[in-house]
């Protein structure tokens, strides 16, 4: 492997949260956070889902994953932002993958404690008769269909781990939008350093 190639595993496959959209990049945990504030205060009295999901995709010699984080003001937009790592090695194994999604979007999904959560509330509390709310979910990348998911056999492993934390609920597809659509679309293409 080339040295500019591992240059790129070794600063995708950090601990460090690093995050990007198409307007932004470089984008810290707080940085996130003080978007998803300014985007639900530009309209407080909206209902929101906050969801984080991730997604895989198996390339030549590693496999990308994508954890995307959306807040979506209901009928009404949304902001997003993703992040991207590479495992150095092309992954075979499907519950392999499912469960490294799964704990890629918990990962995330802790820095957005409960009281991370709580200041999102906190914008939308005074407006909570006038229809505010917020509901969380992380987004399994997994179906429960046998004969169309081969990831049918592991979905309730993953939920119950979803459940177990606390603060999010799991969503399935189809309705599991951010992982098997948004950070979907950016799995496909190579994976590339971020300036």
């Amino acid at each position: 492997m080339s040295k500019s190639k591992n240059k790129i595993f070794a600063e995708t496959s950090s601990d460090e949260m690093v995050f990007q959209n198409l307007s932004e990049s470089r984008l810290s945990v707080d940085d996130v956070m003080v978007r998803i504030t300014r985007f639900i205060a530009q309209d407080p009295k909206s209902a929101y889902h906050f969801v984080i999901g991730t997604d895989s995709q198996v390339h030549r010699g590693y496999t990308k994953f994508v954890t995307g984080i959306v807040i979506h003001r209901l009928g009404k937009g949304a902001w997003a932002c993703y992040r991207q790592l590479a495992l150095p090695r092309e992954l075979t194994s499907v519950k392999e993958k499912l469960s490294l999604e799964t704990s890629f979007s918990q990962s995330v999904a802790s820095c957005f404690d409960e009281a991370a959560l709580a200041r999102m509330e906190e914008l939308l509390l005074p407006y909570v008769y006038q229809g505010a709310m917020l509901e969380t979910f992380i987004d399994i990348d997994a179906g429960t269909e046998p004969i169309v998911n081969k990831t049918s056999l592991y979905v309730q492993e993953m939920v119950e781990r979803v459940e177990a934390m606390g603060s999010y609920a799991p969503r399935v597809k189809p309705d599991a939008f951010v992982a098997s659509a948004y950070a979907n679309r950016y799995t496909k293409k190579p994976i590339r350093q971020v300036m």
